[in-house]
This record gives structure tokens, C-alpha cells and sequence, in this order.
């Protein structure tokens, strides 16, 4: 039985690879071979970090006409001479990278170290592979005040399609969940919402297929998406049968739930209340996060956090028992949001200087954290604004339609060209705002109290390797070892 990954990145270990001088070359190419290991660059140590002169095989580099299609090393240590007569950059640049890596090692005596990060589901088996050519992977403590890099779970075509959300806000700090599943559950129900037509969801979903099946072969580079769009496909598909909408007003489906133009108020109510239930999984994250990142301390009393939840939901509580006209439900919501803006400002005031600038900040930062959650809770009522417009869109084109198909058998064309531009022209446009306002939505209102800090991918140190000789040409140049690792491994 499938068990689901768990929302967290790899754990990483701290590691140092320890040779002899003499071996250092070769274990180090094992350790590009084996794309496991991040090395700490010797230009980003800090202040201490040891600083090189560029190697000979860089100087050859900078000095060719060409540039390098991409970057392999040569299990034995080549002939730089040779390899610029060739034309050989690919090696030259690959030697380059191995240079700047000795060249930042530390060397006490004949043995030489550099720290890194790694996996440590992969520590023992990199350590075995390194041990083979006389070195060692070490583990060690995590420095305090460095986190980690972040590596994210990328087992499964839906994660993989939906990380790339998560990415281009940025890389999940270490010590955060990674909520790129949940994050795409919520923009294709956001954009189905918007793009609520059956017809339209039924060409998302039959594009998607396509994508899966490698159809056409020209977008084969974006078949790792097709998960994104089948999800695109099927919530605009479920929100049409709801709305009665297939390729616009066409009486082909009946409102299941209502009808966007003739219950406006209805559907933009409901789009506020999934925007309330939203923000209020979105703190229920950032509260994880926090307490990841800082402990209890750093969960309570933080906006994102136990503090900033506890005022949204004594806000929201005000709001609902003004709507009920409940005078003790008010009493009760103002005591609520009171504790946490109590809460809030507590933290807000031992980050500060103190004294009365203090207060002054915390009290601007508090004013605009209440005034953001009333903004971010209206700002929902763009997926029924959106909505609506995509009905309005299709009821345009089906009403020329249907005004073109009544003036007679020779404008039935005319009607049927009609119809299928103006749905060509709508679901283009719509499929572009829903898009557009969906990333918004999730990255503003949602990921802003998700993730307070921005992490740094992990970057492993991966080469080909070549089993040519020192002189890095003929035809063994030209073949990987055959224990390189698999590219995808990671």
C-alpha cells in the first residue's frame, strides 16, 4: 500500500569529505560521479573562506573561442595542453569546476578536507563509494545559525508538477513543510471557480491528456505539467455543471447551483467564505512553520502564527455576529482578537529598540496587520468577479449566436464561425486572467502568512565522468563510466 510523503524537505546532513592530498582528485571526482554532495564554494565561506587564483584549466578556458556546450571530467587527470589543441572545452570546463574545488580545501599536512551538505538517506552510500578511492564523508554537527539547504520530495508526477508553484515563489526554507501538493489543490479550484464552464474545463482536460500521452511532439517539454492542467480542467469542468455553463449559456446543462449572472450576490459570498477558510488553512500552516523555525515562542507570538490566527478568527467572529446581530458573540470576538493583538504587539516589541519609537512601530505594524486580513479576506470576491465575467463573456458570444442562427439559413455559418471564434477568443483570454489571478491570490493572500523567510535550493556538485586518458581524446573519451548515477536520482 502507498503511504504519502510526508510535507517535510530531505533532511540533510553536514558533512566533510576527508582525503589524503594525493588522493584528493580522484575522490573528488567520485563525488561529482556520484551528484550527491553539495561542496561549499570557496568564494561564499564567509570571510575566512580561503581565496584562489584561477587554475590552469580555467585560464584555458577563458582563453578558447568557444564555449563549452556543457561541463564532464576525466577520470584521470588529463593533459590541459592536449585538451585546448583539441578543442576539448567540455573537459576544460569540467577541470575548471575540479581546480576551484581543490583550491578551496583545507590542508593540514598530506591530508586535505571540504564541508558540504548531502542527503543522509545517501551518506552511506556515498561514504562507500568515496572510501574505494582512499577518503571519507564524515558527518557533522549543523552549525548554529545556518539552516540547512532545502531539497524537496519529488517522487510523483503530481508533487513534481505542483512544486514548480511552490518554486517560483521561492525555495521552502529548510524548516518549513512543503505545501507544494496543497498549494496546487488550492489554484485549480481557484481557477475552476474562475473558469467555470463546462466546455472550456472539458478542453483543459482533454489538452492535459494530450500533455500525458506526449501530444503534439512539439509540447513535450511541458508534459511534466500535465497533472496541473488535467486539475485546471476537471474543477473548471465541475464549477461549469454547477454554474449550467457549457460553451456559455447554451441550455445544454441546468444550473445545478445557480446561475452567476442572475445570482451575483450569491456566488461573491461564497467566494469571500472559501477565501475565510483559505487564509484560515494558511495560518494553520504558518503556525507549523513557525514553530518549526522557533519553537513554541516563535509560534505564539508571531502575526503568522498563533497570534496573527487568533486575531483572524476574532476578527471573523466580530464580522459574523454583526451579521447576526448577537451581541454576546461580539463580546466574545473582541476578546479573541484583543488576545491576539496583545500577543502580536508582545512580539512585535522585543524585536524592537523599545521606548516610545517602539511603541509607535508596533502600533502601525498591528494597524496594518488588521487592515490586511479585512483586505485579504475581500480580495477573494475577485474569484466570483472573474466568474462572472467569464459567464458574461459566453453569454455575449451565445446571444450573437443565436441572434445570427434567426436571420435565416444563410447566416448560419456566419453563426456557427461565431460561436466558435468567440469561444476560441473567450477561453483564451479567461484561461489567461484565471491564471494570472489564481497565482495571485495563492502568492499574496496565502503564501505571505505560509513563509516568512526564503530558503536556498540544494545544489549537488554533478559531472559526467569520462573514462578517457590524461590526453582526453579518442573514442574512450567519449563514454560515461558506466557507474555514473542516474541524472534523476535526486
Amino acid at each position: 500500500m502507498l503511504r504519502p510523503e510526508p510535507m517535510i524537505p530531505v533532511r540533510m546532513r553536514r558533512v566533510a569529505i576527508v582525503a589524503p592530498c594525493a588522493a584528493l582528485r580522484d575522490v573528488l571526482v567520485r563525488v561529482a560521479e556520484a551528484g550527491r554532495v553539495e561542496i561549499d564554494r570557496a568564494d561564499g565561506g564567509g570571510a575566512h573562506a580561503p581565496r584562489t587564483a584561477p587554475g590552469s584549466a580555467t585560464r584555458r578556458l577563458r582563453a578558447a573561442r568557444t564555449e563549452p556546450g556543457g561541463a564532464v571530467l576525466s577520470a584521470a587527470p588529463p593533459d590541459l595542453d592536449a585538451l585546448e589543441r583539441a578543442g576539448r572545452t567540455d573537459l576544460l570546463a569540467g577541470e575548471a569546476q575540479l581546480e576551484e574545488r581543490l583550491g578551496g580545501a583545507v590542508r593540514h599536512g598530506a591530508v586535505a578536507a571540504l564541508a558540504g551538505w548531502c542527503p543522509a538517506a545517501d551518506v552511506p552510500a556515498t561514504a562507500e563509494r568515496l572510501a574505494a578511492a582512499g577518503g571519507s564523508l564524515v558527518p557533522l554537527r549543523t552549525p548554529r545559525g545556518v539552516d540547512p539547504p532545502t531539497l524537496l520530495r519529488g517522487t510523483g508526477a503530481v508533487r513534481r508538477s505542483f512544486a514548480g508553484l511552490v518554486r517560483t515563489y521561492g525555495t521552502v526554507p529548510y524548516a518549513d513543510l512543503d505545501p507544494s501538493v496543497p498549494a496546487g489543490v488550492v489554484y485549480v479550484v481557484m481557477f475552476g471557480v474562475m473558469f467555470g464552464d463546462a466546455g472550456h474545463g472539458a478542453l483543459l482536460l482533454l489538452a492535459g491528456l494530450s500533455l500525458r500521452l506526449g501530444r503534439p511532439r512539439r509540447a513535450r517539454p511541458l508534459r511534466g505539467l500535465w497533472p496541473f492542467v488535467v486539475g485546471a480542467g476537471v474543477t473548471s469542468t465541475l464549477a461549469g455543471v454547477a454554474y449550467g455553463e457549457f460553451f456559455g449559456p447554451t441550455g445544454v446543462l441546468p444550473a445545478l447551483w445557480l446561475n452567476p449572472l442572475h445570482d451575483p450576490l450569491r456566488l461573491m459570498a461564497a467566494a469571500v467564505g472559501l477565501g475565510a477558510v483559505l487564509l484560515a488553512g494558511a495560518y494553520g500552516a504558518g503556525i507549523v512553520n513557525r514553530w518549526r523555525e522557533g519553537g513554541p515562542s516563535g509560534a505564539l507570538y508571531a502575526l503568522s502564527g498563533v497570534a496573527g490566527a487568533m486575531l483572524y478568527l476574532g476578527l471573523a467572529v466580530m464580522g459574523g455576529a454583526l451579521w447576526l446581530s448577537r451581541a454576546g458573540v461580539l463580546f466574545a470576538g473582541a476578546t479573541i482578537a484583543g488576545a491576539g493583538l496583545v500577543l502580536a504587539g508582545w512580539g512585535l516589541f522585543a524585536v524592537t529598540g523599545g521606548g516610545p519609537g517602539g511603541v509607535v512601530q508596533v502600533g502601525v505594524q498591528l494597524f496594518d496587520g488588521v487592515l490586511r486580513i479585512g483586505s485579504n479576506v475581500v480580495s477573494f470576491a475577485r474569484l466570483a468577479a472573474f466568474g462572472l465575467t467569464h459567464a458574461a463573456l459566453g453569454a455575449i458570444v451565445w446571444q450573437g449566436t443565436t441572434a445570427l442562427a434567426r436571420a435565416g439559413q444563410a447566416a448560419l455559418v456566419a453563426a456557427a464561425v461565431l460561436f466558435v471564434v468567440g469561444n476560441a477568443l473567450a477561453f483564451a483570454l479567461e484561461a489567461l486572467v484565471a491564471g494570472v489571478q489564481a497565482l495571485r491570490l495563492e502568492f499574496y493572500e496565502l503564501f505571505s502568512r505560509v513563509f516568512e523567510a526564503q530558503g536556498r535550493p540544494f545544489r549537488p556538485w554533478r559531472l559526467p565522468v569520462l573514462d578517457g586518458g590524461p590526453d582526453g581524446g579518442g573514442a574512450a573519451a567519449t563514454a560515461p563510466r558506466r557507474d555514473a548515477p542516474d541524472k534523476e536520482a535526486l
